[in-house]
């Protein structure tokens, strides 16, 4: 099984929060890999930073991940898986973030787990294997 890597995981990387060896210790075993969104979401922080220094050391710091780890687009099987979760959640009344479903349903078309520091939306998310880093 791969790992998905959340978002979440990846500032608190930037941040000095975790060590960025877990993500080289996952990747001897397993494939490691982001979600488009999580690109997305990344370089929307890097547009919102005020000061030059930040942005251009956040920017650095992005494009590095987008250049060492594979980004899984949202095709149509993507959207599928998608559109499923979204429904099932939708039927009990579960909400759900627009950008934690599309990392779940990426991480559940590709069969693996989610990596992150964020545990309330996945966790609501029937069948997904979520690790808390």
């Amino acid at each position: 099984m791969g790992t998905l890597i959340d978002t979440s995981v990846l500032i608190a990387i930037e941040r000095g929060q975790l060590d960025p060896a877990r993500l080289a210790a996952e990747d001897d075993d397993e494939a490691v890999a982001i979600a488009a969104i999580t690109a997305s979401e990344l370089l929307h922080g890097v547009h919102r930073l005020r000061g030059a220094v930040a942005r251009t050391r956040a920017e650095r710091f992005v494009e590095h991940l987008l250049a060492e780890l594979p980004v899984v687009a949202f095709d149509l099987d993507v959207a599928r898986v998608h559109a499923r979760l979204d429904a099932e959640a939708s039927s009990t009344g579960t909400t759900i973030g627009d950008a934690d479903l599309m990392i779940a349903a990426t991480a559940v078309w590709l069969d693996y787990r989610v990596a992150t520091r964020d545990l309330r939306s996945f966790l609501k998310i029937k069948g997904l294997d979520v690790a808390r880093w």
